[in-house]
Formats: C-alpha cells, sequence, structure tokens
C-alpha cells in the first residue's frame, strides 16, 4: 500500500511523504485568502466557504482566523454552523458538523495522533487519522479540544475547556478532563438559561420564535 492508501485506510503512516505534502499544501491555500479577508466582505467570505470545504451547506459563520492541516479539504460542514475565533481543525481524517452546531473561541477538532511506541515517532513520524463526528445542534464551549475518533452526539452541550477523548452521548450535558457526561438535558433547561436566572418564554415566543 501507498502511504496515501494507508492514510485513507486509517493506518500509520508517513504524512511528510511527497505525493501527501504535494497534494497537502495547496489545499491550505484558499483558507489563507479567507483569513485575510476584511469583516466587510462577507458575501465574498461565504462563497468562499463552498470552495475551502469538502462540504458545505447553507448560512454557516466562521469568524477567522480557521486554521486546517488540510485547509478544509476533508471538513464536511452542514448548514448554520456558527464558529468563534481561531477554530483549529486538524483535518487529516474527516470531520462531519452537523446542522446548527455552534462553537465558542479557541475550539480544536483533532483526527491525527502519533503512536506512543517511542521508536514510530522517530524519523519519520508515523500518524494515523481517525474520523471526528459532531452530531446536529452541538454547542461545544471556549478552548475545548475533541480528539480522534470521538463522536458528539445531537443536541449536547460540551463544557468550556474540556478535553473530549470519547464519545458523548446524545441530549447530554458533559465537561471536564476528560470530558464526562454529567446529566442529561430535561425539564430544569426548560426553565432556567444561566444558574438559577428564568426563561421569559412570553418574550423568547413574541421576538424569536
Amino acid at each position: 500500500m501507498t502511504d496515501r492508501e494507508r492514510m485513507d485506510a486509517g493506518l500509520l503512516y508517513d504524512p511528510g511523504e511527497e505525493s501527501i505534502m504535494a497534494e497537502q499544501m495547496p489545499c491550505q491555500e484558499l483558507l489563507w485568502k479567507y483569513n485575510h479577508m476584511g469583516p466587510s466582505e462577507y458575501d465574498e467570505r461565504q462563497k468562499l466557504l463552498k470552495d475551502i470545504f469538502c462540504e458545505c451547506g447553507e448560512n454557516n459563520f466562521l469568524q477567522g482566523p480557521v486554521n486546517a492541516n488540510w485547509g478544509g479539504r476533508h471538513v464536511h460542514l452542514g448548514s448554520g454552523i456558527y464558529a468563534n475565533f481561531n477554530l483549529t481543525l486538524v483535518d487529516d481524517g474527516h470531520i462531519y458538523i452537523g446542522d446548527g452546531a455552534k462553537f465558542g473561541p479557541n475550539v480544536t477538532i483533532v483526527t491525527a495522533g502519533h503512536p506512543v511506541l517511542p521508536e514510530l515517532r522517530r524519523e519519520p513520524l508515523l500518524q494515523y487519522n481517525k474520523d471526528v463526528h459532531i452530531e446536529e445542534n452541538v454547542w461545544v464551549g471556549a478552548g475545548v479540544t475533541i480528539l480522534p475518533g470521538v463522536t458528539v452526539g445531537r443536541n449536547s452541550v460540551i463544557g468550556a475547556g474540556s478535553v473530549v477523548t470519547r464519545d458523548i452521548p446524545a441530549d447530554s450535558v458533559a465537561y471536564g478532563n476528560p470530558c464526562r457526561a454529567v446529566r442529561k438535558i430535561g425539564e430544569r433547561d426548560r426553565e432556567t438559561f444561566f444558574r438559577d436566572e428564568k426563561i421569559d418564554w412570553d418574550e423568547i415566543e413574541k421576538n424569536y420564535r
């Protein structure tokens, strides 16, 4: 198998192999252009997102800078996605982000890893990739790191600063290092939005629904 075939199969491979590097480097050009466009160039930036990512739905807003190993080539975006500053996508493997997902600042999603065995981390530094899935309507707080092979289930909330090493079930509030599901989203969340502050449903329904 070639290194490219091993990469696609999720096996250990050399990411610095010449043909892989030749394919990877041009992918970063469009993302560089996106990151250097001004805030007033909103429409142009929106159009460019369609060219940057492997798949890209509608009404996505990614506040630059956005960083990606493969320039977003292996990133699949749904629609209605928002990301604050400094989203980092280590997209050597594929990253799937569902509709309505939201990301706070300084979130990192990692698909690439390296073996623990020391001799496999000498030259060449071998690597493996495992896809990450962020399902629809997930909210990822500031400073979260999501590691290779993880799935975050739909509607779940990941608390700020968490390191997500394992799958998080749907409809969960999860946080910590390592991140763990602490509770299910439930009736209390229909009553309060921050500590004991009540949701003013009448105004919400009138103004936002």
